[in-house]
């Protein structure tokens, strides 16, 4: 059956993947931009064996031969960064791609707080209105899904933009903020590719068959699939799907044909997507990546920014999960776009990813149970950004709601990531990370942490001692802890613990209310703990996270924390 359902699919966009006239995926259009001083792919169809050539106009030119399905590829060289390039490609016929930059080429991936508008967030609107920069580049995607790998997305208007304030309020706020501070500190062209897609979970973003012996990946196949039977007795068949899915593809083809694309001046359609049955749908293992990384693989890139894993922490379990699967996310991301560049991107391009914010009621107690998974999640991600060469974790835990999956407050989230990238990749003389816990020395009662990137020194977030320290002795019951900074270390110390072996920080779902620990540039320590106690244990009752409700009238409210100085 789902043999039938792949051939027949494949047979309804096999119109826009093969054809008379060279084509072009979404990516090479005008104002694109190119990875400077590399090798970049560039891709398309044309007639079987049809020759085509791609000149540039900074003098290289090169050529290709479409395979016996019409697809061909070129490895087209680019000089150091530099503005309003062409692009020809001619075959049977010729395509003109005008005002091509050269510069930074950075992906931006992940679920729905990746796609979070500008517009839509704290500051957004007047920032986009003045966001007009024609050396900063944004590409931005329709949500897709798919149920085997595409060569070529299903978003016929997806395109090149240069930053003005229609595009800059349409894309992602965290992206926005990101290249923006990159543009601004590096001074030449920058390009954003923005694919997310909210709801997924990070065994959607990777192919199935990279994940067969990943107990989460296991767990949801078979909840998915359950899922799926029981629609069947309701007519939610896979093939009212896909009845239903070709007719909404050719309404979908005929309304942009037609012209029918905007309205207020505002992209007003999207491509069709199968929600139900589930195993046809974007929770899926594998059917983001399908869709919204393999179109776009290898398009030349000089690192990514990832923002995801809210899908992935429902419970302790699952977020615990997470360190194995976002460090096999990063491996093939870096080994597949190396390979299908022909050797081009780096095999270890920088991969930098954003820690969850908080979220659900403030902390009260000194250490939260099974209840905190993002918590855990982000103990996970820390952990990962030691175990992955060349990666990075932005903190965020001064960010969030209370209430609110989606929080308002991305600028620091985008500005914070670029720091990573200023630092790390571009060899900028910036401070990158908040300070990092590198030692525990235990002098009778008292609990000695030592912490690098102080940058010009340890901070707290507001005035008054730090409160967001716990401590714990063999009995493993955790306390609140006097905290008193001192130099580059912190002493901890409690009238309930006269023999302290371990220490807690932040560790709660929304640790964002206490006292928290800073460098003197305005940015927050990650939560960590130097114990390494169970999680959890396999008899304990599993606790599953849930939304709170949402009082009448809520208005979400942005954090007071200190200003970033860099």
């Amino acid at each position: 059956m789902m043999k039938y359902i792949a051939v027949f699919l494949s047979l309804c966009l096999s119109s826009t993947i093969v054809s008379a006239d060279v084509s072009l995926p979404p990516l090479f259009t005008d104002h694109m931009i190119l990875q400077q001083q590399t090798h970049n792919a560039v891709w398309g169809w044309a007639d079987p064996n049809e020759k085509i050539t791609i000149t540039a106009s900074w003098g290289e030119s090169v050529t290709a031969q479409a395979d016996k399905d019409g697809k061909w590829k070129v490895m087209l060289p680019t000089p150091k960064y530099s503005t309003d390039h062409t692009l020809t490609i001619k075959g049977k016929n010729t395509i003109k791609i005008n005002g091509v930059a050269i510069g930074e080429v950075w992906l931006c991936a992940g679920q729905s707080n990746m796609g979070w508008a500008l517009g839509q967030s704290f500051g957004g609107e007047e920032e986009a209105q003045s966001a007009t920069n024609a050396n900063y580049r944004i590409f931005k995607s329709a949500r897709e899904h798919w149920h085997e790998p595409l060569d070529q997305s299903h978003d016929r208007l997806a395109k090149w933009s240069r930053c003005n304030p229609t595009s800059a309020a349409s894309t992602s706020a965290v992206s926005y903020y990101f290249g923006r501070k990159l543009q601004k500190e590096l001074d030449i062209p920058v390009g954003i590719i923005v694919q997310a897609y909210a709801g997924t979970p990070i065994e959607g973003w990777m192919p199935e068959n990279i994940q067969q012996d990943d107990p989460r990946l296991i767990e949801t196949v078979a909840q998915l699939k359950a899922n799926s039977k029981r629609l069947e007795s309701k007519g939610i068949t896979i093939e009212a799907a896909k009845a239903q899915y070709d007719k909404d593809l050719k309404n979908y083809n005929a309304k942009i044909d037609r012209g029918e694309t905007m309205k207020n001046k505002v992209r007003a359609l999207k491509p069709p997507t199968i929600v139900k049955p589930s195993i046809l749908g974007h929770q899926y293992p594998g059917h983001i990546y399908n869709a919204m990384i393999n179109p776009i693989r290898p398009y030349g890139i000089r690192g990514a920014i990832w923002y995801q894993g809210e899908r992935n922490s429902k419970n302790v379990p699952q977020a615990t999960n997470y360190r194995n699967q976002l460090a096999k996310l990063i491996d093939f991301y870096r080994s597949s776009w190396y390979e299908q560049s022909e050797g081009n991107t780096d095999p270890n391009f920088p991969f930098y990813f954003t820690q969850l914010p908080s979220w659900n009621p403030a902390q009260t107690q000194p250490v939260e149970g099974l209840e905190a998974s993002w918590a855990i999640n982000r103990e996970m991600m820390r952990l990962v950004s030691y175990d992955v060469p060349n990666s990075g974790v932005a903190v965020s835990i001064d960010t969030g709601d209370e209430v609110l999956l989606h929080p308002k407050n991305k600028k620091p989230i985008g500005i914070r990531l670029a720091y990573l990238a200023l630092k790390q990749t571009y060899n900028k003389k910036f401070v990158d990370y908040g300070p990092r816990h590198t030692k525990q020395t235990i002098k009778g009662n008292k609990l000695i942490l030592e912490f690098d990137s102080v940058g010009s020194g340890l901070a707290t977030g507001k005035p008054g001692q730090l409160n967001s320290f716990a401590i714990a002795g063999k009995d493993q019951k955790w306390h609140w802890a006097d905290a008193s900074i001192s130099g580059n270390t912190i002493i901890l110390t409690s009238v309930n613990v006269m023999s302290p072996v371990a220490a807690r920080y932040a560790w709660a779902m929304n640790p964002s209310q206490r006292n928290l620990l800073y460098n003197k540039e305005g940015i927050p320590a990650s939560p960590f703990r130097t114990d390494d106690w169970p999680l959890f244990n396999e008899n304990d009752e599993i606790v599953t996270v849930h939304k709170p409700s949402k009082p009448k009238g809520y208005q979400a409210k942005d954090w007071d924390r200190p200003e970033m100085t860099q």
